[in-house]
């Protein structure tokens, strides 16, 4: 993708030109603009790629489509016109949803401060509230910095105020995960606001209405999830750590995903979602253990056994068992738990997929450090079978083929006796492939084989000498 940008009316000025100079016709205008515009190294991801309407017969410029929805709208909300806004507001948040162009040409034309407008004017109308949230939700997917500190008060408000009213909570948390997402400053100024015990609140809240609020103890999972993340490249460090001891401290986040999980066990989405949290709220040594002590483990073995078949939910808990086996304690429960053998299984069962055969490597690599009496377990079980052949499935996927290395190497480091066995397999044409193929496993490619006792090239880059390093 390219870096440069360019404003939507010059691209609509190039498709015309295409139409009026050249006689094409309007989707041969605009497919020729996105090839010229591609050719010259432009990000055409935040523009509208349709034809504008033709001028009016008085000469004047047309606009698109969205456009005119939020002229409607805004009109609507300045004349107070409630009887107006329900409309104008789902079509706003209907076309949002259609593409990022849409929603970035929206918010530069002012559609943020509308759509507040609206949720202020809808305060005691609750469907009028829904309509306005959600369109709130849908201009806010992907433009987090349209957000101010007003928007931020009225959400967190919201969820104070509503939080008896699934449907409103649910609104709500939306926009708070769309505002999060990227967005290291509006992540901290939310968690000031008191939005941690908002989400684990909804969930404790939701398990009490099973049948109906699987979508919002899912979604408030999700922004719990969001809150841990370090995603946002312009700062150069976020609170990701901090935030998930406060949802694991401060507001029992580790019961309440898992007695929210137990209490969905036949929604795969729901499982899903809750164990993806839980796998980022595992940073520290005491936080696997109590998992452990809550019956999360061998929740998510069962769970594991049972929804074989589903793949997001089968990576979602290796995700989170290799997690928690970063607790030395929490790996021999893992293994006495049977978990080796499922993780297998699971590799083998998905072994066209490669986040599965990813992540499943990657918990073995887990269970196998520093332990030596793990290590002879998983490779009873298949461990290094599963491994290897998943490197055969996926020769391109370096996350694959990096985990499958490392798992390599923690499996005969401490357990000489198995290099035997595992070079039978076919391990070091597999490896050495890996390390030529993606310079990104060079590192544990090397450490593999070697540990392996093949024969490898190590290189002193630097003698202390005056100079730079070796490439």
């Amino acid at each position: 993708m390219g870096s440069k940008q360019i404003a939507q009316e010059t691209f609509d000025e190039a498709v015309q030109e295409n139409i009026t100079e050249f006689e094409m016709e309007p989707e041969e205008a605009v497919r020729e603009a996105v090839l010229q515009f591609e050719a010259q190294g432009v990000d055409l991801s935040n523009i509208v790629k349709a034809v504008r309407p033709p001028a009016s017969e008085n000469g004047q410029r047309q606009k698109h489509q969205i456009l005119l929805t939020l002229e409607s709208l805004a009109r609507a909300v300045a004349e107070q016109d409630v009887a107006q806004l329900p409309q104008q507001l789902a079509a706003l948040a209907a076309q949002c949803k259609e593409q990022l162009a849409f929603r970035c040409l929206a918010g530069r034309h002012g559609a943020y401060a509308a759509v507040l407008s609206a949720c202020r004017l809808a305060a005691g109308d609750r469907e009028l509230l829904l309509q306005a949230l959600a369109a709130l939700a849908a201009l806010l997917d992907g433009q987090p910095d349209l957000l101010d500190a007003a928007g931020r008060e009225l959400l967190l408000r919201s969820l104070r105020e509503r939080r008896g009213d699934a449907e409103l909570t649910l609104a709500g948390i939306r926009c708070v995960r769309h505002a999060c997402l990227k967005h290291e400053h509006n992540r901290q100024a939310f968690v000031r606001g008191g939005v941690l015990p908002a989400l684990t609140g909804a969930i404790t809240g939701a398990l009490a209405r099973h049948g109906s609020a699987a979508e919002l103890v899912r979604t408030a999972a999700s922004a719990l999830r969001v809150m841990t993340f370090d995603d946002d490249i312009r700062v150069p460090f976020g609170h990701a750590h901090d935030h998930a001891k406060m949802i694991v401290l401060e507001n029992d986040g580790l019961r309440v995903l898992i007695e929210a999980a137990k209490a969905f066990r036949d929604n795969s989405a729901v499982l899903s979602e809750l164990c993806a949290t839980l796998s980022r709220l595992a940073v520290r040594n005491e936080f696997c253990q109590e998992i452990v002590d809550l019956g999360g483990l061998n929740f998510m073995v069962t769970l594991l056994a049972d929804c074989m078949e589903h793949a997001d939910v089968v990576k979602q808990v290796l995700s989170a068992i290799r997690a928690v086996a970063g607790n030395d304690d929490v790996k021999d429960a893992l293994v006495d738990a049977g978990a080796t053998e499922l993780i297998v299984l699971a590799i083998s069962h998905h072994l066209g997929n490669p986040q599965i055969c990813e992540q499943g490597c990657a918990a073995l690599c887990m269970l196998a450090l520093r332990k030596p009496e793990n290590c002879s377990v998983i490779m009873e079980g298949g461990g290094a079978l599963a491994a290897l052949q998943a490197m055969k499935a996926h020769p391109r996927e370096v996350a694959v083929q990096k985990q499958a290395c490392m798992l390599i190497r923690n499996l005969v480091s401490r357990s000489r006796e198995l290099c035997g066995p595992i070079l039978a397999l076919g391990a070091e044409v597999l490896i050495a492939e890996a390390r030529a193929a993606h310079r990104d496993c060079d590192d544990v490619a090397r450490a593999a084989l070697r540990d392996l006792g093949c024969q490898v090239e190590l290189r002193e880059l630097w003698t202390g000498q005056r100079g730079g390093l070796a490439q």
